[in-house]
């Protein structure tokens, strides 16, 4: 797969990761088909997007020195 296309995915992973880490009740009226998970669920879910977009762009930005 190309380099700039794993970026992307971390940097979708992050910005996907915060609306349900930092708002968990804007996004649950976005996503009304998640109204049952409780806020803390929603948190853990936001928070592993988030580590997991991170761990990926820093990996590949550390493997292609950019």
């Amino acid at each position: 797969m190309n380099v700039s296309l794993w970026l992307a995915v971390g940097m979708v992973l992050i910005v996907e990761g915060l609306g349900p880490m930092v708002f968990p009740k804007v996004w649950r009226k976005m996503i009304q088909s998640m109204t049952q998970l409780p806020d803390g669920l929603l948190r853990r879910f936001g928070g592993g997007l988030v580590v997991a977009g991170v761990v990926i762009f820093f990996m590949v930005s550390r493997y292609t020195g950019h």
